[in-house]
């Protein structure tokens, strides 16, 4: 019975929040703006990054095992991937866009950084190998290699989406307190 409830209101959230945005966005001529405020009201967050597919992703009421984090990557990092365009102008204090990744480790998990990749806890995860270089073919340094056991407060995450993700094998944990919100796919091109 909640069951049905649930995915019911789902349904409705999601053809309110369709139908707001299709009403908006021609009343204020398409612009950017006008989709992003429809968008920000009914809990969705357009990807446009090459790390995970792109798409809408709808903001979800608590974490899950499988659940995205939307968070402001910290210094020296934060400052590193704005000046380098690895991330849009956004509302982070370093005036960058907020980094949408995959929670790969949480508490209590073993994580492994070597030259293959992250793996967590004894699982290599696709497409995570560190790499030398950006696309602009300026030097990108790892986090250092090892084995880290996940505190209490902290997560890994990476996108085993794109090889170019820019995520802890750079930057290591993430603080929770970091974390604005959980999302999940609604929309996606893959």
């Amino acid at each position: 019975m909640i069951g049905q409830l649930r995915a019911n209101w789902t349904r409705q959230f999601r053809s309110r929040a369709c139908w707001t945005i299709s009403l908006l966005v021609p009343a204020f001529g398409g612009g950017a703006l006008a989709l992003a405020l429809a968008a920000e009201w009914a809990g969705l967050r357009l990807n446009d990054s090459l790390s995970m597919p792109t798409g809408l992703y709808v903001r979800t009421a608590s974490e899950s095992r499988s659940s995205l984090v939307v968070f402001c990557p910290a210094e020296p990092f934060a400052r590193l991937s704005v000046e380098r365009g690895y991330r849009s102008r956004g509302n982070c204090p370093d005036g960058g866009e907020p980094l949408a990744k995959p929670v790969a480790a949480r508490s209590g998990d073993t994580v492994d950084l070597s030259a293959a990749g992250i793996a967590v806890n004894g699982r290599l995860l696709q497409n995570t190998a560190p790499l030398a270089t950006d696309t602009a073919g300026r030097p990108l340094s790892h986090w250092p290699f090892g084995r880290y056991v996940i505190s209490a407060g902290s997560v890994w995450v990476a996108s085993s989406y794109s090889p170019r993700s820019f995520d802890s094998r750079y930057f290591g944990p993430v603080n929770v307190s970091q974390v604005r919100e959980h999302v999940r796919p609604l929309l996606t091109a893959r």
